[in-house]
């Protein structure tokens, strides 16, 4: 309460604005708080209305009171849903093997140079693409697909500036028939 009433007071009683404002300042909270453990959490499970895709992902914590809260199951849930829907093959850029990511690289140049671009931009080209293979496959950077003005690391830090807690995802599993796993 006290929070909300320093907002409007900072915002000179502009209610948007005091909301944008106590939504910033929780996330620089939650910003805050991304040195801390996160080794406590929950598995969120989806299957497909077909019974032919189902996804598990490990969502983490810091403590337990926040991983058995109906908010931080319902974002298992709900990630877990747009895995199903979206496919991604890594839970942020980083984790892409380097192999992966030299694949399309050599692929994307031999793109550009295939176009005829002019060698001096090549490069820059080339990193843009790998840019929009990374929002499209990477699941941080992924649009969320109920939301779609919204990316799923941005969900991450809503829920979390929410519950004052660091959350991360772990890992995650897609698996739908007759495609293997690896």
């Amino acid at each position: 309460m006290m929070e909300c009433k320093k907002a409007l007071v900072e915002t000179g009683g502009d209610i948007e604005a005091a909301i944008d404002l106590l939504r910033s300042k929780g996330a620089a909270q939650a910003a805050k708080r991304a040195g801390k453990s996160a080794d406590q959490g929950v598995i969120g499970s989806y299957v497909h209305f077909d019974n032919k895709t189902a996804v598990i992902v490990e969502v983490n914590c810091e403590t337990d009171f926040v991983a058995n809260t109906d908010e931080f199951k319902k974002l298992a849930k709900d990630l877990a849903a747009h895995i199903a829907a979206t496919d991604p093959l890594a839970v942020s850029s980083d984790d892409f093997p380097e192999e992966m990511v030299q694949r399309e690289r050599a692929v994307y140049l031999a793109q550009v140079q295939e176009e005829g671009k002019p060698e001096a931009i090549q490069e820059k080209i080339v990193e843009g693409k790998l840019r929009k293979f990374f929002e499209e496959r990477a699941l941080l950077s992924q649009k969320w697909v109920r939301e779609p003005d919204k990316r799923i690391d941005e969900l991450i830090t809503e829920v979390s500036a929410k519950t004052g807690e660091r959350i991360v995802i772990a890992r995650f599993q897609r698996m739908k028939v007759g495609e293997a796993t690896e």
